[in-house]
């Protein structure tokens, strides 16, 4: 990792009950992060995160991993675990039957990963990111990433990420490239 030393990058994991404590921090961290995106498109506002972010939380398994350096926050990740009832809506592109099928414990759902501009390049994201999925109990993840975010694709590639096809998960939303990889 460039930049901070792992000694210097704490982890933490929460689950949906300690959301209540930790909310601040995360919106804090989406609104810096977001700032450009918000004020150009209301689907970033800060209130629609904040009720994505509830929405997740209500969902089972919820799992957070939030880094600090310094005791300050620098980013996070979190997701929730898909049941058998979740039905793949917003899927713009044919994927074999087989791929949908979910159970309660076949797919995570990476809703976010995010680190402040200042820390990027860091190797913090992925940190992060193994950090959430060490906690799982689900065979496979799955995230989207906006389709105009080619260099973001290509980073969630390295990671071991396999394009699956492309959603629009709400009527707001940007169309996204669906991705999906084993977790070890």
């Amino acid at each position: 990792m460039n930049g901070p030393t792992a000694a210097t990058l704490t982890v933490g994991y929460y689950t949906a009950g300690d959301l209540p404590a930790i909310e601040p921090v995360l919106i804090d961290v989406y609104a810096e992060v977001y700032a450009t995106e918000a004020a150009a498109d209301p689907f970033f506002s800060v209130a629609k995160f904040t009720e994505r972010l509830h929405a997740h939380a209500r969902q089972p398994r919820w799992g957070c991993a939030l880094g600090e350096v310094c005791g300050i926050p620098v980013g996070y990740a979190y997701g929730f675990a898909r049941t058998a009832e979740y039905r793949w809506n917003g899927l713009l592109t044919p994927v074999p039957a087989a791929d949908l099928e979910e159970t309660d414990t076949r797919t995570f759902a990476l809703c976010e990963v995010m680190v402040q501009a200042q820390w990027r390049g860091t190797g913090i994201a992925r940190t992060l990111h193994e950090e959430l999925l060490s906690h799982r109990i689900e065979e496979r993840s799955h995230l989207l990433v906006e389709e105009d975010h080619p260099k973001v694709r290509a980073l969630y590639e390295r990671w071991g990420y396999q394009y699956m096809g492309t959603m629009q998960p709400y009527p707001d939303s940007p169309r996204y490239n669906s991705m999906i990889r084993t977790i070890p």
